[in-house]
């Protein structure tokens, strides 16, 4: 057990240099990295609750949350080179499942749903990356490299390589391959209400141009494309779309 152990941490040491650029040497992660040192101690509780000491797994478990702020239930199924970024506030359940090279972010709960006994916790795949305050509840499955952004709630199964933001949790299939290392890019979230939104808002005003244009007579507006913009009578205030990402102030009267 203590050859495997040292190879987990090993194995560890090694994820947080590909995962985080702020490392700078071995002993400064083995010292000031509280996500590890909550993992390294849930693996000693696992090992207490899968052989019958189950009071001494959860007494472990419980002084790791208190020295580092991670709660993870000894019953929880963890695999292998799991990190745990700024680990402070996360909170992993009894019947959790997770995959190898997944990564947590502070603030995130894998919760459940329920109080009855059983499955009640979420299954993460291999390759996922949950950002900062999200939260996986009940019994649900996030498929294999996919990415939760920060604090989005997720409370359906997420298919493979998909992206998962906003609340409820609104699923995106990526069109494209997952990248190979981590997916680490929280800035690269699609906006699909606002995307949604700002279609309709624009067809809206399109057709409203060309009401008013048949309504007026005025053929030459549609050929131009001339008129107010948005096709209302004057003292009607109904925001534009957005324009390069940007709303108007006006609209809002700022």
């Amino acid at each position: 057990m203590i050859g495997k152990f040292i190879e987990l941490i090993r194995e560890d040491v090694r994820s947080v240099y590909e995962r985080d650029p702020a490392a700078r040497s071995t002993l400064e992660i083995l010292l000031t990295y509280p996500g590890l040192q909550a993992i390294w101690g849930y693996r000693i509780a696992h090992w207490l609750w899968t052989h019958r000491m189950k009071l001494a797994g959860r007494m472990l478990s419980n002084l790791m949350r208190g020295l580092t702020g991670v709660e993870i239930h000894p019953g929880a199924k963890i695999g292998r080179r799991f990190f745990i970024d700024h680990g402070m506030g996360v909170v992993i359940g009894e019947t959790t499942t997770i995959g190898s090279d997944v990564t947590l972010y502070h603030g995130v709960t894998l919760g459940g749903v329920s109080t009855e006994k059983g499955k009640r916790h979420p299954d993460i795949g291999d390759g996922v990356v949950i950002g900062a305050g999200a939260k996986v509840l009940g019994a649900i499955e996030v498929g294999e490299y996919s990415r939760v952004g920060a604090n989005a709630v997720v409370v359906k199964p997420v298919p493979a390589n998909s992206v998962v933001v906003g609340v409820p949790g609104q699923v995106v299939m990526r069109s494209k391959p997952h990248p190979v290392s981590p997916d680490l890019h929280h800035e690269q979230l699609p906006d699909t209400i606002g995307a949604s939104l700002t279609a309709v808002m624009a067809r809206m005003e399109k057709m409203e141009r060309k009401l008013r244009a048949l309504e007026m007579g005025q053929a030459a507006v549609l050929v131009n494309g001339n008129g107010n913009g948005n096709g209302l009578s004057n003292g009607e205030l109904v925001p534009h779309a957005p324009e390069h990402g940007m709303w108007r102030g006006e609209d809002f009267m700022i």
